[in-house]
């Protein structure tokens, strides 16, 4: 009898979560959830099984874009986001964890209506809102809109622990040396 993985006995301790948009690799691990944020979004990207959802995304960001350039890049980065969430939501049993960006930390009513978008999204592409969380970066501003969504049914859990000057700071060496 071999020994059991270490993955399985972190089963046998805990659920197992993936970190990452990395569609294989999800697939191949079988986490019970998964969770996402802008920059592992990008990197899944670069991965071949998502072509067809950027191809996808662009085209309907050259149909329905207009003059304002920035909306339609927000927007079609907004559909690639959710669009790799739907993928991930097939995969795993659980929940899939969706990023408000961190630029809306400090604006409660920007992150409310960032939320209910994305929701707003799933749902439309199959995908109740009891299968996504909703990720927000744990201000003062954050925690309040992670309330209200609450009360809204729409769940949430909170990351990203800094004050607005911090998540400017380049990173120069260790915290500890």
């Amino acid at each position: 009898m071999t020994a059991p993985s270490k993955l399985a006995q972190l089963r046998d301790l805990s659920v197992v979560v993936a970190d990452t948009g990395d569609y294989d690799a999800i697939k191949r691990l079988k986490p019970v959830d998964c969770t996402t944020n802008p920059t592992l979004v990008k990197k899944a990207l670069d991965l071949p099984v998502y072509a067809d959802l950027i191809e996808r995304e662009l085209a309907w960001g050259r149909e329905h874009g207009g003059e304002d350039r920035t909306s339609t890049v927000n927007e079609v980065a907004d559909r690639l986001t959710i669009g790799v969430g739907v993928r991930l939501a097939e995969l795993v049993p659980g929940r899939v964890s969706t990023e408000v960006d961190a630029d809306l930390a400090h604006d409660t009513e920007a992150t409310i209506a960032k939320a209910r978008k994305f929701i707003a999204m799933y749902a439309e592409r199959g995908v109740s809102k009891d299968k996504i969380l909703i990720k927000i970066a744990a201000t003062w501003e954050g925690i309040e809109a992670a309330r209200q969504l609450q009360r809204e049914g729409i769940d949430c859990n909170l990351t990203l622990i800094f004050n607005r000057s911090a998540r400017r700071w380049p990173v120069r060496k260790p915290a500890c040396s």
